[in-house]
């Protein structure tokens, strides 16, 4: 893993704190905001301030508008990052936990059905595009008909559906992360994209407060509460979860490189796999297909010695390596009194869990790295 700003970056936030007399939330988060759903192709774009507040932020939005009770089901991913998972008991709904498959680390879909029948009142599912897979949106909606759907897209950003569009272009609402590893960074910052105008205006004062002066129906507050301080006025429950001017400009310093990132990161995800599909005895080797937009490099060992074993050879070469994200989250304490809601005996998840390490994938990446994976590959 490695911080991607550059010198360019440096220079212009730079030149940003010494001339600038704001950096609290201000014109540059809108100007970056704006810039953000042009690149993706929706209509609102609200900056905040970590892909996990963003989780959040949807979450308790959606629940407000659409009139969700507490209790209420959520399906979700079993190995997916921790923080689209915690917010949906935050808010006093009921995760459904369903296995995932090996092809995009998605949901199953035959652990689907079999969720759909036990579960048809399911009110809400919370995708995960997982290290840039785009998931079945659509066979989804087709199970699950009656549900809202909302994407995080987090680390996976340019991530294509099956019509070529941006995951998150369409979305009821769509979450990213900027954290320093991914594809771009504002250090640490997040997004929600939305095409829904009253999503978008509610959750522009749950970022701030609940303050009514952050909607854009300000003035028709004004008037609907005229006994009430225009100034200090909350319409609602909400959050500090703003961002700052700051991590506006680097975002948009870093979006104007972003299709080139994706680019890069694209074709060394071609190389690797290229390489080890000629160790298939050893590795199930993941599909590659035009949309994706690879977050990093992973490796599904086929032995679970074997997976030790490479984890010993990284460490020996210095090379980082992580879990493929949170493996199953129901090994891990904090969601340990959760179960899979499946009928299957030998979960995909679990697999995962022990047998599944990614490497780090960005624009320094290159011929060396992939040359270095192959020489500790031949010596398995």
């Amino acid at each position: 893993m490695k911080d991607n700003l550059t010198l360019s970056d440096r220079v212009k936030m730079a030149s940003f704190c010494l001339f600038s007399n704001r950096f609290t939330n201000g014109p540059k988060v809108k100007q970056f905001e704006s810039k953000w759903s042009k690149w993706l192709g929706s209509k609102y774009s609200l900056y905040v301030s970590s892909g996990s507040t963003a989780n959040y932020l949807l979450l308790s939005s959606v629940k407000e508008l659409y009139g969700l009770k507490d209790g209420d089901k959520v399906l979700v991913p079993s190995n997916t990052w921790v923080t689209n998972v915690g917010p949906v008991i935050q808010l006093g709904l009921t995760p459904i936990f369903c296995d995932i498959n090996l092809n995009n680390f998605s949901f199953c879909e035959e652990n689907l059905k079999y969720i759909a029948d036990k579960h048809p009142d399911i009110k809400l599912i919370f995708i995960t595009h997982l290290i840039g897979y785009p998931a079945n949106r659509d066979k989804y909606s087709e199970l699950f008909p009656k549900a809202l759907l909302l994407d995080d897209v987090c680390e996976s950003h340019g991530c294509k559906n099956p019509d070529g569009s941006k995951i998150g272009s369409n979305s009821l609402g769509a979450t990213f992360s900027f954290y320093f590893g991914h594809h771009i960074s504002t250090i640490e910052g997040g997004m929600i994209s939305t095409d829904n105008f009253d999503l978008y205006d509610l959750m522009r004062m749950k970022r701030s407060h609940g303050l009514a002066r952050e909607s854009e129906r300000f003035e028709g507050y004004i008037f609907q509460y005229p006994e009430i301080s225009k100034q200090f006025m909350f319409v609602t429950d909400g959050y500090n979860f703003r961002n700052n001017e700051l991590g506006a400009v680097l975002g948009m310093s870093q979006l104007k490189r972003l299709d080139k990132y994706i680019e890069i990161r694209n074709q060394n995800y071609l190389k690797f796999i290229n390489l080890i599909k000629n160790y298939s005895d050893y590795f199930i080797v993941p599909d590659y297909n035009d949309n994706v937009s690879n977050f990093c490099l992973p490796l599904l060992c086929k032995d679970k010695k074997q997976a030790n074993t490479l984890r010993k050879k990284f460490d020996e070469n210095n090379i980082e390596h992580r879990p493929i994200i949170g493996g199953n989250l129901l090994r891990q304490p904090f969601l340990s009194e959760y179960g899979i809601e499946t009928q299957k005996q030998n979960l995909n998840v679990d697999f995962v869990h022990y047998n599944g390490i990614y490497l780090g994938n960005n624009h320094f990446v290159g011929d060396k790295e992939i040359e270095l994976l192959h020489c500790i590959l031949e010596k398995l």
